[in-house]
């Protein structure tokens, strides 16, 4: 089964399987995100988060793997009446646009290992323009004891000094490891050990 087959697998249910509320990090930076600014949210899911930020004024493409999201998240954006744009791509092999948005939102993304991770990042940054904003929260590898979600794979997990080392061409305004609980549906649900960053594409 392919990684696609099995986020449709996961996500075939009626249930939103993380929730249909935006991320709690992603709703804390809501000053930062001024209406009419161009965001691409990455592997946006079923909706929840791209949804809330179209909810929001922001003009919203949301790029996912899974058609199945997709159509989830079509649903919930009508139900919220808001628009946004959709791009069914698999990341690891997506030509990433260049310099076109704004704002970058990446917020638990962690399904693949450093390579491909790598490659993904540097998508994320090309896509920036100048002066663009990055927002992503992740999981540690202290998460793996906690089982509340996220991979198991410790390579799949990020820690601060991996984060500065991958992100080493942006200025990082707020790199901050901590322990929270979330409230994220069935998928994210308990005693997290997570990351966030907030950083800029030089102007």
């Amino acid at each position: 089964m392919s990684d696609i087959e099995r986020w449709n697998t996961r996500f075939s249910s009626d249930e939103y399987v993380f929730g249909t509320e935006p991320n709690a990090f992603l709703r804390s930076q809501v000053d930062r995100l001024l209406a009419g600014r161009s965001v691409l949210s990455v592997a946006d899911g079923e909706g929840r988060n791209g949804v809330w930020l179209a909810s929001r004024g922001l003009q919203v493409t949301a790029v996912e793997g899974s058609p199945v999201a997709i159509a989830k998240a079509r649903r919930l954006a009508a139900a919220r009446g808001v628009a946004l744009g959709f791009v069914e791509a698999d990341l690891t092999t997506w030509t990433w646009p260049h310099a076109a948005f704004d704002v970058v939102v990446a917020i638990f993304i962690q399904f693949v290992g450093p390579p491909l991770r790598e490659r993904i990042f540097a998508g994320m940054m090309s896509a920036l323009k100048p002066g663009g904003l990055l927002l992503l929260q992740g999981y540690r590898p202290e998460q793996i004891a906690n089982g509340t979600g996220g991979p198991r794979t410790p390579e799949y997990l990020y820690t601060e000094d991996q984060l500065r080392r991958d992100f080493a061409g942006m200025i990082i305004d707020h790199l901050v490891a901590h322990d929270t609980v979330l409230h994220e549906g069935a998928g994210h649900e308990g005693a997290s050990a997570v990351i966030d960053l907030v950083a800029r594409k030089p102007a």
